[in-house]
């Protein structure tokens, strides 16, 4: 959970959120990650304990729609909430600085990955670059051996330009998908890793 909700402070924000309207625990789960702008939004096992605790102190209550259950809150509810006015207030900009943060270093996030693909790049075009010095030409294969029945050598495949069909896919692919929609702080972190996996195992290979 992100601080900004430490102290049972989601408790009052759920109290919040349910003042504008009866919602079941998803819809509570979205608009919190509206609210976020997608960089945070909690779980099921976070939301629906709190939920029941505020049932069990008569703070809200819930009916079955759908299959689901839908939560609305009560009278006591609404006065709690106007006896925490100061609190809710202070938690409103308490979560737009929370806000401003996780975009912040989001763009710190996607900036390291930009320059872990371009690393990337480099290293792979690099690597085809010696590849290709240590054969004598792009194009050209080594002399075919004879087969040992006498008959025609079998023609090799090109996989040099196999290879490099597949580095321009895989770098037109990954830019793509870096560049595509907001991901997750924890993604983004698997993503680069990734990378520097496959650089090293690209490393070792060619050395």
């Amino acid at each position: 959970m992100t601080a900004v909700f430490s102290h049972g402070r989601l408790r009052l924000y759920l109290l919040k959120l349910l003042d504008d309207g009866p919602k079941h625990g998803y819809e509570l789960i979205r608009l919190l990650e509206e609210r976020f702008l997608g960089l945070y939004a909690p779980s099921a096992g976070t939301i629906y304990p709190r939920l029941q605790r505020l049932e069990v102190e008569g703070l809200v209550t819930h009916t079955a729609a759908g299959g689901r259950k839908v939560y609305e809150i009560t009278d006591a509810g609404r006065a709690e909430l106007r006896q925490r006015a100061g609190e809710l207030a202070t938690l409103e900009s308490d979560i737009s600085a929370s806000v401003e943060d996780l975009s912040a270093l989001a763009g710190e996030i996607q900036t390291e990955v930009r320059g872990s693909v371009r690393d990337l790049k480099r290293e792979l075009r690099e690597a085809t670059r010696q590849t290709r010095q240590a054969r004598p030409g792009r194009w050209e294969r080594p002399p075919p051996r004879p087969a040992a029945n006498g008959a025609p050598p079998a023609a090799e495949s090109p996989l040099l330009a196999e290879f490099d069909q597949r580095l321009a896919e895989f770098t037109v692919e990954v830019g793509a998908l870096v560049r595509a929609g907001r991901l997750s702080d924890s993604k983004l972190r698997t993503a680069i890793r990734v990378l520097d996996g496959a650089l090293d195992g690209l490393r070792r290979l060619l050395r």
